[in-house]
């Protein structure tokens, strides 16, 4: 599949792909780039707090409406809805969708502080996730000491998490639907996504045979989308992760490979 990973690597001095997309049933590979390459993913690692959230709902230990007050240090603005409303006080399902559908900073931290960090980075590893994971909560301007990414990941171990949330095999059925319902609100369709010309605001459940939920990462020097994309008869997860260097002006090649990468999965999906 000419999707032009290794020719625009070639072309822009610093850039890195990783990039994987695999048959969720039947495990066929789609297309494949250095699945195994460790890049900065920006803000997609907040699935792992999701993902932790919903862990301990299963175990019992939290309910989706317990209420939580977001703190004024956890005020964040740019991605988000939460710094607009009134609202202070909000049900974890409420932060959490918050989080699904606008990569939420503000309630990202909030529900960073109600979990822990640590209990959410120790939780990824023992989901046997090693090379990836969220690095801190959400920081601007980055204080001195302060990790300098948010997460980190792989286009292997991405697409690892979203089958296994596809199929529940971490999570009960309920809250893996849960976890992907959150993801489906997922407003940004620009990259990989782009390929299917959905709806941007409403695309949960199908539209021209086609469902979709995913989650981005978006810095000045990253790009990255993970999900799942559906028809009636097949299920894509995919990964498509960018990174290139400050100073470097490749934002528009990068989003043409990836919505190259999402036509790829379009046709496949179409066969």
């Amino acid at each position: 599949m000419g999707i032009g990973f290794d020719e625009l690597e070639e072309q822009v001095p610093g850039l890195r792909f990783s990039a994987l997309a695999v048959d969720v049933d039947s495990g066929e590979t789609v297309f494949r780039h250095q699945p195994d390459e460790e890049l900065n993913t920006a803000s997609v690692g907040k699935v792992f707090l999701l993902h932790r959230l919903l862990t301990e709902v299963d175990a019992g230990t939290r309910s989706l409406e317990d209420r939580v007050t977001r703190r004024p240090v956890e005020w964040m603005d740019n991605s988000g809805l939460w710094y607009l409303l009134q609202a202070d006080t909000l049900s974890l399902y409420d932060v959490a969708a918050l989080i699904g559908a606008v990569s939420d900073n503000a309630a990202t931290n909030t529900l960073g502080r109600v979990i822990g960090l640590p209990v959410v980075q120790q939780h990824t590893r023992a989901l046997g996730y090693e090379r990836s994971g969220l690095d801190d909560i959400v920081r601007w301007p980055l204080p001195p000491g302060a990790p300098r990414t948010l997460s980190h990941a792989t286009a292997a171990e991405l697409v690892r998490f979203v089958t296994r949330t596809a199929t529940a095999a971490d999570l009960s059925a309920a809250s893996a639907d849960t976890l992907q319902r959150w993801l489906g609100a997922g407003m940004d369709l620009s990259m990989v996504a782009s390929a299917f010309g959905l709806d941007p605001l409403a695309h949960f459940y199908f539209d021209r045979d086609v469902w979709l939920w995913n989650k981005t990462g978006t810095i000045s020097t990253v790009r990255a989308d993970m999900g799942l994309v559906m028809s009636p008869d097949r299920r894509l997860a995919y990964a498509v992760l960018a990174n290139w260097p400050r100073g470097v002006d490749a934002r528009d090649q990068v989003l043409a490979v990836m919505r190259a990468a999402g036509d790829g999965l379009r046709a496949q999906l179409a066969t």
